[in-house]
């Protein structure tokens, strides 16, 4: 049995949350690069300089790279053989968001009541999905969501015999109703079965799979693919102003579900799509 502190774990958070706001992780930069290389219409290249520099500026001066530093989400892996000592686990995840929020003047975004609406001034508390894993390691991915983006998501209860052009159809829909709100070009994160929350949850983490890595499940893997196509073939272009590279990324993740249901559920996240993972 492996022991871990958890004053290690709200160190390493804290941090999280202030990387996450300033930097944007590889794969991100790497697809906003190759999107600008295929964007064809003139505004939409005009936009990609525009984000560009805004990256830049925001690694060199510290600045967020957006003003809606989000609401902090956090998917932890716990393996089975880690037993942790000083305190509770979500409460020291909760104090490194507080850490983070505060001494990294990241915007607190979080009313500690979804209608009295009193802001908790410190960005907490976190939304924390955890999983059991084998092993004695610990692995965190922090992915704070602005809800421009969020407001735009959807969860279809569909029928079994809708089948997957009725899944596809669906997932194309959410994106056009989102429209210019997502601040594309965005990356869509698709959850396929389940139940109804499940399949949320499922959207929500396809968001973290790095742009570019595909399911390892050949028909999903297809899918991915001519969502994508199909996506950018509705011209909502960067910032909403019309041209070719709407999405950056169809990431789906599915589940076993009823034999009468078909759940579905669209998680889009804008041009940044923030996420930073870590290993304890």
């Amino acid at each position: 049995m492996r022991e871990i502190d958890v004053a290690e774990v709200t160190g390493i958070v804290r941090q999280m949350c202030i990387d996450a706001n300033h930097t944007l992780s590889d794969d991100m930069r790497t697809a906003l690069s190759r999107a600008q290389e295929q964007e064809e219409s003139e505004l939409g290249k005009n936009i990609f300089s525009k984000l560009e520099e805004n990256l830049k500026t925001a690694k060199e001066d510290m600045i967020p790279i957006c003003q809606d530093t989000g609401m902090a989400v956090f998917f932890v892996n716990v393996g089975q053989e880690v037993h942790f000592v000083g305190g509770s686990l979500t409460d020291a995840i909760n104090e490194g968001v507080r850490q983070g929020y505060t001494e990294g003047y990241l915007r607190k975004s979080v009313v500690g009541d979804p209608l009295i609406r009193k802001n908790t001034g410190d960005n907490t508390p976190a939304v924390i999905h955890y999983n059991i894993v084998q092993g004695d390691k610990v692995s965190i991915t922090c992915a704070p969501k602005g809800f421009g983006s969020e407001n735009m998501s959807r969860v279809f209860m569909l029928k079994p015999a809708d089948g997957e052009e009725g899944v596809k159809n669906a997932i194309v829909q959410a994106v056009k109703d989102a429209g210019p709100n997502a601040c594309p070009p965005m990356v869509v994160g698709v959850g396929i079965g389940g139940t109804f929350e499940k399949c949320a949850e499922m959207a929500k983490e396809a968001l973290t799979r790095p742009v570019g890595q595909h399911s390892d499940i050949e028909y999903v893997c297809k899918m991915e693919e001519e969502l994508l196509d199909r996506i950018n073939e509705t011209g909502i272009g960067p910032a909403g102003l019309g041209g070719k590279i709407t999405a950056l990324a169809v990431n789906i993740n599915t589940y076993a579900t009823h034999i009468a249901g078909l759940p579905v559920a669209v998680n889009i996240c804008c041009h940044v799509n923030r996420h930073v993972s870590k290993v304890i």
